[in-house]
């Protein structure tokens, strides 16, 4: 939220595991503050995680007004690493948003 607020503080965000709404309520959103970004936003998220649901954060994306993208993890619940993707996940992440900074228009 500070981000949204202060948009100069930084360049870009790198959220992981944003917890979209509670597990079992998605009703209760927590993007309010999304119109008012101005930050470039990457997003990792996992295809299991009950925070929300890669189409919920891929409609929530839509919600900010500067670039977003979205790295979904497969097979990954909310703490993101799995016994599959343990030794790879943080260079994938790193390497994504290190592309992701450097696509800036």
């Amino acid at each position: 939220m500070l981000a949204a607020s202060e948009p100069r503080l930084i360049d870009a965000l790198l959220l992981l595991s944003y917890p979209l709404h509670p597990p079992k309520d998605p009703t209760q959103l927590r993007t309010a503050h999304f119109p008012r970004l101005r930050t470039p936003v990457l997003f990792v998220h996992g295809t299991r995680d009950g925070f929300g649901r890669i189409d919920e954060m891929t409609a929530a994306q839509h919600l900010i007004p500067a670039r977003t993208g979205l790295l979904s993890i497969e097979q990954a619940g909310h703490e993101l690493i799995t016994s599959r993707n343990r030794a790879q996940l943080p260079d994938t992440i790193v390497s994504s948003f290190q592309a992701f900074l450097e696509a800036r228009a």
